[in-house]
């Protein structure tokens, strides 16, 4: 890469990591799916939450990349993406000011929720004031405490699933249902995968710098299977929502395993290096085949 100059347009770009904005996506267009299927969709909300989804994103992107800089865990060993401040790309300072702004314009966003249920929901929706500082004081606990500790995959569950697909759910139909349930699970599980792909790329360096990420605490079989697995009950929990005899329904679900399979499989063979970030990129098209395959499954009924 050519040299880069220091806080660009194209290094806060870069910084943004915008490849990533698959996971804050997928429970959004499930969500929306599921309150269309239910006769609910509102397009405004629909659209304000895609917009704070992909803002709070960015904004722990952000937070990941000065963080783990300032932790020194990005060295120069480091096997995935480059990192913004570590690189030398993106000042620590100015990549305070872009947390801050980033978290900000996304809690406006936030606000435009909040204004557009006021008076729609039963207590005026200061629930999702709650639900939004729940999704900010997070998003900075993940990188600095949290995911040293091994609590990264149930943080994916929750707000990679429960939160962003319920939460879209709820500000359409004002209700949850069982199906969202179900439908939060799948989401939060196959986004997982990504995560799990990055933790077992990086257990070694991981183990080094003291992040206790599951697959450091149980080793590179467990996380093998892990990430085999996710996806296989990922899989099974889409039948759900197949009524009747849905020939479509019941394949396309499969046709996601048959892809998860074939990348797990490439995966277990490279084991270990920086080959391993061809996976993530096979990983996101996964996670955002299975977006589609249940958005269709639920919206043809």
């Amino acid at each position: 890469m050519k040299e880069m100059k220091q806080n660009s347009p194209y290094a806060w770009l870069l910084a943004a990591r915008p490849k990533t904005l698959t996971g804050a996506i997928i429970p959004v267009l499930i969500g929306t799916s599921l309150a269309f299927a239910d006769g609910q969709f509102q397009f405004i909300p629909a659209l304000l939450c895609f917009l704070f989804a992909c803002g709070m994103q960015i904004a722990a992107n952000f937070i990941n990349d000065l963080f783990d800089y300032l932790k020194g865990s990005d060295r120069e060993d480091r096997l995935g993406p480059e990192r913004a401040c570590a690189q030398g790309w993106i000042t620590p300072g100015a990549m305070k000011w872009g947390i801050g702004i980033t978290v900000i314009l996304s809690c406006i966003i936030g606000l435009g929720l909040l204004y557009q249920s006021w008076g729609l929901l039963p207590h005026g929706g200061w629930e999702l004031i709650l639900l939004g500082m729940f999704c900010v004081i997070f998003a900075f606990l993940y990188t600095t405490v949290l995911s040293y500790q091994g609590w990264g995959d149930l943080l994916v569950l929750v707000f990679f699933g429960f939160v962003p697909v319920g939460g879209t759910y709820y500000v359409q139909a004002y209700t949850f249902t069982p199906s969202v349930i179900i439908a939060s699970l799948i989401s939060g599980l196959v986004i997982d995968t990504l995560l799990v792909v990055n933790n077992y790329r990086d257990r070694k360096q991981d183990a080094l710098s003291g992040k206790r990420t599951l697959i450091v605490r149980f080793g590179e079989r467990f996380g093998r299977y892990f990430y085999l697995w996710l996806g296989i009950i990922a899989t099974c929990l889409c039948f759900w929502f197949i009524k009747g005899w849905n020939p479509v329904g019941i394949v396309l679900p499969l046709f996601y395993l048959y892809m998860h399979i074939r990348t797990w499989r490439r995966m277990v063979q490279i084991r270990s290096g920086k080959k391993l970030n061809s996976i993530l990129g096979e990983t996101s098209r996964n996670m955002l085949l299975m977006g589609m395959i249940i958005s269709i499954i639920v919206i043809s009924g």
